[in-house]
């Protein structure tokens, strides 16, 4: 059973940045892609951003795109988010999750890490 371990978070001001880690530990990691999602207080879980783990492929939502770059470093089973231009809506718990294969649901969560923007 591979686990997720989210890092990085923390409180910051609004326009600075953070960057977030999760961590994949076992003993075989090959999943078709990684993502980030999030959920603030009393709404639900939504997505952030995904990358492919053998291409590198990105995707985005719309409300981070230009501002959070997601990244993975294959030989360390680590998947990155820095996070630049952070707004107060930002704030929330912040989960890593990885996807077995292509259509797949996203599953094998993180415990995650809380971001807190302040204005």
């Amino acid at each position: 059973q591979v686990q997720l371990v989210e890092s990085g978070g923390g409180l910051a001001q609004a326009g600075g940045s953070l960057r977030l880690s999760c961590a994949a530990s076992g003993r075989t990691f090959s999943p078709y892609s990684m993502g980030w999602f999030r959920q603030a207080p009393g709404k639900e879980r939504e997505f952030v951003a995904r990358i492919t783990w053998n291409r590198g492929i990105t995707n985005y939502a719309d409300f981070v795109k230009g501002r959070f770059t997601i990244s993975r470093e294959n030989a360390k089973n680590t998947m990155y988010l820095q996070m630049n231009s952070l707004k107060p809506e930002d704030t929330a718990v912040y989960y890593c999750s990885t996807q077995r294969a292509s259509g797949s649901a996203y599953s094998n969560w993180g415990q995650g890490t809380q971001v807190t923007v302040s204005s």
